[in-house]
This record gives structure tokens, C-alpha cells and sequence, in this order.
């Protein structure tokens, strides 16, 4: 018979873990003081973190947030003490022209408009279909804008006239989120009309002509095939937008110049010489709409834009253009057809080899020569459009990258589901070559933001030039040098950071592996 009284009859209670394995103890012994050399590493670091909060949060804390200029700055702090330092925060009293640049005083309300609808614009991509974060998103930006508007002392009729946009934007959010996606459509034509002035119909005549290639171009793909497709979209695009019948008779003048006589070359063009009144068409549309309707706001010309509203431009532009053609030239380079292969490569690789600045030159000075005659583009549309072929050369091989590292297996299955190149690329290939693709992607995108401020060598006033042309100039503050570079680097980092944590939160949701 066994003997069973060591056997304990009943369970004991749970006990408290030792100090050194809970709490903040747990988590320094693990994380700081893991071993001798974390250690070391540690105290080091935390003796070189307490020098340099010693030496800069005095002069942060004990800034001068009230004066006219430096001299009175430097005043206050004499007045403090003979050892007295800190700041002179006084300079971000002229924080509009940080933001606005030379914008007319009395138009604020028009960027500021244009930049909350940017944020309702991105809601529906960012949740598409999700009711909550998409009206806590509208409803909340839509209250910051009624508080910006009154701060900015805006008229009573505008801050009206957004409190009724906001209302409705936020009713459509929380009875049709989905709907939301028509506002995203149509921003690019609101945002250029609010920002730029002018009639109201120019944008909408460019939005119909982009409807209209991309109708065709979806129209005709199963009929006649991709490339006849591209051409004829290609084709309504120039008719629409630009005038190539100019330089087509320019170039078959020239060649039968040669040959035959001034007269009979005229005389050969002019059936078709009459083609130049008609094209362009988006400038008689919107004409003709402007005619009927005159609907329109105070132009503002391209040299008023300056600070973060020219960096919000040129940025959100690049960023919203470039991923789109960064994925199309990706897919051209990993094509089967040669001369497409061919083109894409040598466009990526050309790009990628060339410095930004270089770009931004050619757009400023070399652009023009290569657009048909009449057409005239500003300095900032020219930027942008340079900006945005840089950032795609270099989307196209983050997205590359994605693509090259699906298995083989995925484009099998695709085909042995019967699905053609497109819905295999739409439905398969392509949502997890960008899911793979996010950390690269939100890295070009933080990067091309910062490099906005490149524009500032070809004329533009980006935020640092902005503080050179506007602060600096000013002799009541001449000798600052810190806070406005201080207070420009810190809204840079406010926006990058926001970039790269809704680049994780991404990559969270987006994580649908086993583990």
C-alpha cells in the first residue's frame, strides 16, 4: 500500500510574481539592462540624453513669445537676468507666411478650405466603406476648418458656406461612406479652382476630357486590343488638351519645304490648316459653359504660392500621380512585349540616374521646347509634372520588388483560373505586390515631401526660402536663425511621422498571414 500523505490536498492561491519579473522593473532588466554591454550602453546614452536636455530646455522653456522684434526679445531676456536665455518664439507671430507664403491675406479661407477637403478626399481611401472612422474623420476636420475660418477672421458668408459643405460631407459619411469616393474623384478639379481661381469651368472641362479617355481607353481595350486602345486615348487626349495638329503641319511644311515652292506648300495645308481653331477643345468647352453660366473666383498667380501651402501642392500632387504610373511602368518593365520592356527600362533607368535638381531645371528652363506650340504651362504645373515622373521611376521599382517577390504559383493559379493579364493583375498579383510594396512606397512618398523644398533653386518659395525671402528680409528680425528653421522642421515632422504610422497601422490590418 502506497504511502500518499507528501500528496497536497488542496491547490495553493496565486501569488504575486517577484518585483523583478513584473512591472517597469520587468521591463528595464529586459529591454536596458539586458546584459553588461546594454548596460554601459545605456548609461551612456542616458548621460549624453541629460546634457543636451540641460543646455536646450532652458532655452526653449524661457522663450519670448510677445515682442515686435529681436532687439525687444533681447530686451526681455536682459530684463530676466544678466545669464539669462531662451527663444525668441515672437517670430511665429508671422506664422501665416510660413504657411501661406504670398498669398492674398483676404483668400485664406480658400486653402484652407481646399486642405480640409483634401482630408475628407483621402478618407474614403484610407477606410474605404468603414461608417465610423470616415464620419469621425469629416466631422472632425470639418470643425477644425469653422475654427480656423473664425481665427483666419473670415466673412461671415464663407464660414456659412463651409459649415453647409462640412454638414452634408459628414451626412454622406455616416449614411453612404461609400459615396465619398465621388469627392475623391472630383477633388483634383476643387482643389486646382480653389487654390488657383479663375472660372470654374476650366476644371471641369478638364475633368470631362479625363472621363472621356478613360472611357474610351476602357471601351475600346476589349474591342481592338491594348495598344490601339492607348492610341486612340492618346489621340482624344491631345485633342482635347493640346493642339498637335500645329505640329504635325510644322513638320510636313518643313519636310515639303524642301522641295517645293512656299505657295504650293500653303496651298497643299490649307484644307486641314483650318483644324487649328477647333483644337484644343477643353478651351471652347469651358468657354462655352462660362458663356452660359459665369461662375468664377480671384485668380492668384503662381509666384503668390509659398511656404507649406506650395510644399502641400507640389507633395500631395506628386505623391497622388506618381503611384498610379509608378505601377504601370513597373508592369511595363516585367512585360513580355520587348518595345514596351524597352521603353519602360529606359525611362526608369534614365530617371534614376539623374539628380532631382537636374530634373527641376528641366522644368524650369527646358520644359517649354518640348511642348506643342501655344502651350503654356506655369512654373509650378511644370514642377509637378517633373516631381511626379521623379517619384514614379522610383514607385516603379519598390513595386517591382513586390512583384518579383510573389512565387510563381500566384500567376499559375491566375491562369488556372482563367483570367486574363489584367484580371489576374487586379484581383491577384497586384494587391499583394502593393501589400508587400507599403514600407517602400511610404518611404519614397516621405522622401519626395522633404524634396519639395529643392523647388526653392528654381524660384519658388518653399517653406525655407520662405523664412530666407520673408523673416530674414525683415530687419526687425535680422540675426534670428533658429526658431523659424526649428518651427518649419517640426511640421515636417509631424506629417512624416504620420506618413510612417499609418504605414504601420497598414501593415497591420494588411496582415492576413498564419501565425
Amino acid at each position: 500500500m502506497s504511502d500518499s500523505s507528501f500528496i497536497r490536498s488542496e491547490m495553493l492561491q496565486p501569488q504575486i510574481p517577484p518585483v523583478s519579473e513584473r512591472g517597469i522593473v520587468k521591463w528595464l532588466r529586459e529591454n536596458l539592462f539586458s546584459g553588461w554591454l546594454n548596460s554601459i550602453l545605456t548609461i551612456l546614452a542616458l548621460v549624453a540624453l541629460y546634457f543636451a536636455l540641460s543646455n536646450s530646455l532652458p532655452w526653449v522653456l524661457n522663450g519670448v513669445w510677445d515682442a515686435g522684434s529681436l532687439n525687444d526679445c533681447r530686451a526681455i531676456l536682459a530684463a530676466r537676468g544678466e545669464d539669462a536665455v531662451g527663444a525668441c518664439w515672437a517670430v511665429l507671430s508671422r506664422w501665416n507666411q510660413f504657411i501661406y507664403g504670398f498669398y492674398p491675406v483676404e483668400l485664406y479661407w480658400r486653402p484652407t478650405l481646399a486642405a480640409a477637403l483634401l482630408i475628407v478626399a483621402l478618407a474614403p481611401v484610407l477606410y474605404f466603406g468603414l461608417r465610423r472612422p470616415t464620419t469621425y474623420m469629416t466631422g472632425g476636420i470639418g470643425l477644425l476648418l469653422l475654427l480656423s475660418l473664425f481665427g483666419l477672421k473670415t466673412d461671415t458668408w464663407h464660414i456659412g458656406l463651409a459649415a453647409a459643405v462640412f454638414g452634408a460631407l459628414t451626412a454622406v459619411a455616416w449614411l453612404l461612406p461609400k459615396k465619398l469616393l465621388y469627392v475623391t474623384l472630383a477633388f483634383p478639379g476643387i482643389g486646382f479652382w480653389l487654390l488657383w481661381g479663375g472660372s470654374a469651368w476650366g476644371p471641369v472641362a478638364v475633368m470631362i476630357g479625363l472621363g472621356l479617355v478613360g472611357a474610351l481607353a476602357l471601351w475600346t481595350i476589349p474591342r481592338i486590343g491594348m495598344i490601339l486602345a492607348a492610341l486612340l486615348a492618346a489621340l482624344l487626349f491631345l485633342s482635347w488638351f493640346m493642339d498637335p495638329i500645329s505640329s504635325v503641319l510644322d513638320f510636313f511644311g518643313m519636310i515639303l519645304g524642301w522641295v517645293l515652292a512656299p505657295e504650293t506648300v500653303a496651298s497643299i495645308l490649307r484644307p486641314v490648316a483650318g483644324l487649328r481653331d477647333l483644337l484644343p477643345l477643353q478651351p471652347h468647352v469651358s468657354g462655352g459653359l462660362q458663356s452660359l453660366l459665369p461662375v468664377s473666383l480671384e485668380q492668384v498667380d503662381s509666384d503668390q504660392f509659398g511656404g507649406f501651402l506650395l510644399a502641400f501642392v507640389i507633395g500631395v500632387t506628386a505623391i497622388s500621380a506618381s503611384l498610379p504610373i509608378g505601377i504601370v511602368l513597373a508592369l511595363g518593365r516585367r512585360s513580355d512585349m520587348p518595345l514596351v520592356k524597352m521603353i519602360c527600362v529606359g525611362f526608369i533607368e534614365f530617371v534614376r540616374g539623374v539628380p532631382l535638381i537636374t530634373m527641376l531645371f528641366t522644368a524650369s528652363l527646358l520644359l517649354q521646347y518640348f511642348l506643342p506650340p501655344q502651350t503654356n504651362f506655369d512654373l509650378i504645373l511644370r514642377v509637378i509634372i517633373l516631381v511626379t515622373l521623379f517619384a514614379a521611376a522610383y514607385i516603379a521599382e519598390v513595386v517591382r520588388g513586390g512583384l518579383a517577390a510573389l512565387p510563381r504559383g500566384q500567376y499559375e493559379a491566375a491562369d488556372a483560373l482563367g483570367l486574363d493579364y489584367w484580371q489576374a493583375q487586379r484581383l491577384i498579383i497586384l494587391p499583394q505586390a502593393l501589400k508587400i510594396s507599403i514600407p517602400g512606397i511610404v518611404s519614397s512618398f516621405i522622401g519626395l515631401f522633404k524634396d519639395t523644398t529643392l523647388v526653392a533653386l528654381v524660384g519658388l518659395a518653399d517653406p525655407l526660402q520662405g523664412i530666407r525671402k520673408i523673416v530674414l528680409a525683415d530687419t526687425d528680425w535680422k540675426g534670428i536663425y533658429w526658431e523659424p528653421f526649428i518651427f518649419v522642421g517640426c511640421i515636417f515632422f509631424v506629417v512624416c511621422f504620420s506618413m510612417s504610422r499609418y504605414s504601420m497601422y497598414l501593415e497591420q490590418k494588411l496582415k492576413t498571414d498564419h501565425r
